[in-house]
């Protein structure tokens, strides 16, 4: 039958050996006489330019772009790659240092120097494009390059997240003569340093990716060349890995794809399961004047079942989330569960009356038709069911796609709308800053002054992160007690392959994006 695998990601890669029977593996063989391994995923880029995105793209520049930091397979905080070492070298935590590898070059054979790496950075704050990563780079005050080695950052205070911002993808490091300082770069090709180059690009269809042969990182590449195709959905992409068109998909498998896939007769497949820390929240509006009183907002988190959410919509393929900080990372607590408990509607009921308010309140929910899965209506559709029935809210939904979506939740027009968060890095930082403040990712001001003038300036200060716990967990409990925002679900991981491919276990780093050089096939004694 269809073998599942269930794994932590530090789980060791012998785990799907198993898989497939009859042959015994070398464990980190790589086989490239059948020819590229093809990926199909359904996050087509945006862009081929980093300073422009800060979206599903970054999943082809961690592949064919260098950053100073990144991710080995195994590690949870950032490590040297297109940097020999970096640290700070303050007593204050306010200036970070880095030394590049001797000799690094571009792809194309430009020289990677401090002088490319302090370009790349000052790019993305100074074109500061619509959607791009320049408010990553909030603490930043300036960067300095000395010689062609030595980058040097200035902080404007203590910010122990910093080497996770320079792990994204979003800091790419790019050549100064291809790419220009003011504006973005709209050449349908790639000039980078990462373990593949871009061979060529089709938009929205294909990208044909070889080996670098100027690379030098810490990726050790297990395959010569990978072909990424996007798909329009998790259907037509579950037929192709069917089919034989693709050997791995990755990103966008519905939840119906994946009970199919785990409950069917084949042995040629397998299903790769892991944690991730992607989430769903739901947003309350302070400018409506029902989302915005307290009791409103504290009786909706007391009626919704995200258990039900979690079964009925998604088939268990996600789990219940009850902090805006997701399970895994240091310092989650559960305080929307000590504090409002189980669903109950009596509950609800008396927190409106004690409030005055004893009519149905009317709620407008809106949420993006062509994003974060086939699934969205339907949970959208699961939220109206749980609150009308309760018989104290009257629910209205509406739906855009997304690019006129963002543009209606950024002018303010949404009562309660849906937002998904794929992190940045795996810090609880990063659950928490970019959704307080008065100039958020929400477009939803949220002063919340405890927390943005005392718990994350306090907690950035900490370079052991896991002395964060206390001010995490006092953050977390005062989004609960706010209810400004509502968490509903935590996502897995999911990696389907045919059975002849490995690594897919290991291809997954922190932030859930997919180094392709980890996969390999399978070679038998």
């Amino acid at each position: 039958m269809f073998k599942r695998n269930r794994f932590l990601r530090r789980v060791a890669a012998a785990a799907s050996i198993s898989l497939v029977s009859g042959c015994a593996l070398l464990p980190g063989s790589a086989r490239t006489d059948d020819g590229p391994i093809v990926v199909g995923t359904t996050s087509a880029p945006s862009t081929l330019d980093p300073a422009g995105s800060w979206d599903g793209s970054w999943e082809l520049f961690r592949n064919v772009y260098q950053t100073l930091l990144a991710y080995p397979t195994g590690a949870t905080s950032p490590q040297p790659d297109a940097a020999q070492s970096c640290g700070f070298s303050d007593s204050g935590g306010t200036t970070y240092h880095c030394r590049l590898r001797p000799g690094m070059k571009f792809s194309d054979g430009h020289p990677l120097n401090a002088q490319a790496v302090q370009a790349s950075i000052n790019r993305i704050r100074v074109i500061n494009a619509p959607g791009g990563p320049a408010g990553l780079l909030g603490s930043l005050d300036r960067v300095e390059s000395s010689g062609d080695r030595d980058v040097v950052f200035h902080l404007k205070k203590p910010d122990a997240t910093f080497p996770f911002v320079l792990a994204t993808p979003a800091m790419s490091i790019v050549d100064p003569r291809d790419y220009p300082a003011n504006s973005l770069r709209d050449k349908g090709d790639i000039h980078g340093s990462g373990p593949y180059r871009l061979e060529s690009y089709d938009e929205g269809k294909e990208a044909v990716l070889v080996r670098n042969d100027r690379y030098d990182g810490y990726a050790k590449r297990l395959n010569d060349a990978v072909t990424i195709r996007y798909f329009q959905d998790s259907h037509s992409m579950v037929q192709a890995l069917r089919d034989k068109r693709i050997d791995v998909t990755y990103r966008g498998l519905a939840a119906g794809d994946i009970v199919t896939l785990e409950r069917q007769d084949r042995t040629d497949l397998q299903l790769i399961d892991g944690s991730g820390t992607d989430i769903s929240y739901l947003v309350f509006n302070p400018k409506d004047p029902w989302a915005r009183q307290d009791a409103v907002r504290r009786a909706v988190a007391q009626v919704v079942d995200r258990g039900a959410i979690a079964h009925r919509v998604y088939k268990d393929t996600v789990d219940p989330l009850y902090s805006m900080v997701p399970k895994g990372l240091v310092g989650h607590t559960t305080p929307f569960f000590d504090t409002f408990g189980d669903p109950s509607t009596a509950k609800a009921r008396k927190t409106l009356t004690d409030a005055g308010i004893t009519r149905r309140v009317p709620l407008t929910l809106w949420y993006t038709s062509d994003r974060y899965g086939s699934e969205t209506a339907l949970m959208f559709q699961e939220l109206k069911r749980q609150l009308d029935a309760s018989g104290l809210f009257t629910i209205t939904l509406k739906a855009r796609p997304w690019k006129s979506y963002v543009a209606g939740y950024q002018k303010g027009e949404y009562p309660v709308f849906g937002r998904g968060w794929f992190p940045d890095f795996p810090d609880p930082d990063n659950f928490i800053t970019p959704f307080v403040g008065e100039n958020n990712a929400l477009g939803t001001p949220y002063p919340a002054k405890k927390i943005t003038s005392v718990l994350l300036p306090r907690s950035r200060a900490m370079r052991d992160r896991a002395e964060v716990v206390k001010d995490m967990g006092d953050a977390q409990q005062q989004i609960a007690d706010d209810a400004r925002l509502l968490p509903l679900w935590q996502g897995r991981q999911y990696v389907a392959a045919n059975g002849d491919i490995s690594g897919g276990e290991r291809a997954l780093d922190p932030s859930t994006i997919m180094t392709m050089w980890e996969l390999y096939r399978k070679t038998s004694w």
